[in-house]
């Protein structure tokens, strides 16, 4: 039904990646709500629904992407997804954030989280070189996307002993919206059904449009589709800014960053292998670089906030990396 729409005109791809991406945000909000809200009735404490339900939740549209992009066998969507948004996060999120407004930071965040994110990229680069002579095309095979998966059940582990030690802090707070066990039962099943639909068009419509436009699906990942999987935190990130309560960008961001790579790639890869594609290297080392700026930055700074100049050098930096990638097309 999706490609036989699609034969009509490049149009009706672009109509509809803008409704995938709006039945993505949407359905991964409504799954969101209405399970935190039953987790909340099980008697879950707050600090456990933040770290998992609502943490997951916010690498749901990424999740489902790759998901898709996996079953469709489109690897290279799936790859440029990940880093695509991870380098999107980083130096256009955190970029215009600090922008409008310094970005304040908590220790735990400086000394863990942050180089955790540098170093996910760096993982991806390193896993993707050619140790063998005889190895034409690097894999991310199902080996590395379970150590991947590991990696990140280590994470949650040091994430959860850090949050019960402050447990009853109020940065560790989430709010849950209560609701009725059916309207819960009904936003969660709305919610599966958009984050379906919404990847199933966005997939669909981005190898179109790669397609019809002789573009290869590595830049329409690293770009269209890994822009529009950032939009939650995009939004949540320059609000927050405005309100100059910038400080909860920073976690977003960097959590959202290593959810992508250790959890969504490591799961897409212990599925399917994938393969690499030509300039993966150069997207890899940008993932891995925009976090350094970004610890380095806060390292300098006497208030430990990522001031306006890292977010103006973050945003010079991915305006000249997109001008490469796009002229090596």
């Amino acid at each position: 039904m999706i490609q036989s729409l699609l034969n009509i005109g490049w149009w009706v791809a672009v109509v509809f990646i803008i409704v995938g991406f709006v039945a993505l945000v949407k359905g991964a909000d409504w799954l969101v709500d209405g399970a935190s809200s039953i987790a909340k009735r099980f008697g879950i404490s707050d600090l456990v629904i933040g770290l998992t339900v609502v943490a997951f939740g916010t690498s749901m549209p990424e999740f489902v992407v790759n998901m898709v992009s996996v079953g469709h066998g489109t690897t290279e969507l799936a790859i440029t997804n990940i880093l695509g948004s991870n380098i999107i996060n980083t130096f256009v999120i955190l970029g215009l954030t600090a922008l409008i407004y310094p970005i304040a930071t908590h220790r735990s965040t400086r000394n863990f989280d942050i180089p955790l994110s540098a170093a996910a990229g760096a993982i991806v680069l390193l896993m993707i070189i050619p140790f063998l002579p005889q190895e034409d095309v690097p894999v991310i095979g199902r080996a590395e996307g379970c150590a991947l998966l590991a990696l990140f059940s280590l994470f949650l582990y040091i994430t959860f002993r850090n949050a019960k030690a402050q447990e009853h802090s109020k940065e560790e707070e989430v709010e849950v919206k209560e609701m009725g066990v059916g309207k819960a039962v009904v936003l969660i099943l709305a919610g599966i059904v958009g984050l379906a639909i919404g990847g199933e068009l966005i997939v669909d419509s981005a190898v179109d449009i790669a397609h019809r436009f002789g573009v290869s699906e590595a830049i329409i990942g690293l770009t269209i589709v890994a822009l529009g999987t950032s939009l939650p935190e995009l939004a949540t990130s320059v609000i927050a800014a405005f309100k100059k309560n910038s400080d909860i960008a920073m976690g977003n961001v960097v959590g959202s960053n290593i959810f992508n790579v250790f959890f969504v790639l490591g799961t897409s890869a212990a599925i399917r292998p994938l393969p690499a594609y030509q300039g993966i290297e150069v997207d890899a080392l940008m993932a891995a670089l925009g976090s350094f700026i970004v610890w380095f930055a806060l390292k300098i700074d006497k208030d430990n906030k990522l001031p306006r100049w890292a977010g103006a050098l973050l945003l010079i930096v991915y305006a000249g990396y997109l001008t490469y990638r796009l002229m090596a097309i």
